[in-house]
């Protein structure tokens, strides 16, 4: 079985679409191995024989199901994340990792969106696409970025966590007691 990395889009931002990571852990216990969860903006940590495509898709019925409304998935595994990690593109510029974000999607972006998101990157911003990756620098950080709200946009179906929360979801893929740590409790 696969570690991977399931990454759900817009949960608990505010009061509608919340999740609680206990019912989420639960509902996928039974059907998967290594289950656990990092923080409560919707990350998941499993084993699966699923390719990444398929598991998310499944994910995405399952919580439908339980919770009552649609959340987008995007799935990595340990070794495609461990890739992304070892790429980052912007180490050169990017000091802080709470406003270094990656933005996860489903497939590249078409060469008019991606045209669109480089512009709207504006000094001291910066940003780097690197196939179904969107890697953004938020020096000022994001309230009043153009690059953010492009990325935000919903057409893109991008999911975005900061550097802080990849390097972690990395630790947790790859760390020793990743069985020990997963009988459906949050690390």
């Amino acid at each position: 079985m696969a570690r991977q990395v399931a990454l759900l889009r817009a949960i608990n931002l505010g009061p509608a679409r919340r999740i609680a990571m206990g019912d989420l852990r639960a509902l996928l216990v039974a059907g998967y191995a290594d289950v656990s969860t990092h923080i409560a903006s919707g990350n998941v940590l499993l084993s699966s024989d699923l390719a990444p495509p398929d598991l998310a898709r499944e994910l995405e019925r399952l919580i439908a199901g339980r919770f009552g409304f649609e959340v987008p998935v995007v799935v990595r595994t340990r070794d495609e994340l461990a890739a992304i990690v070892a790429s980052d593109p912007l180490a050169h510029v990017a000091t802080d990792p709470r406003r270094y974000q990656v933005s996860f999607l489903e497939r590249p972006p078409d060469a008019a969106t991606a045209s669109r998101i480089e512009a709207a990157a504006v000094e001291p911003e910066a940003v780097a696409l690197a196939g179904r990756e969107i890697f953004a620098w938020h020096p000022n950080g994001i309230v009043r970025s153009p690059l953010a709200r492009a990325l935000g946009e919903r057409s893109l179906g991008a999911t975005a966590r900061n550097w802080r929360t990849v390097m972690k979801l990395l630790e947790l893929a790859s760390g020793p007691a990743w069985a020990s740590r997963s009988r459906g409790r949050s690390p």
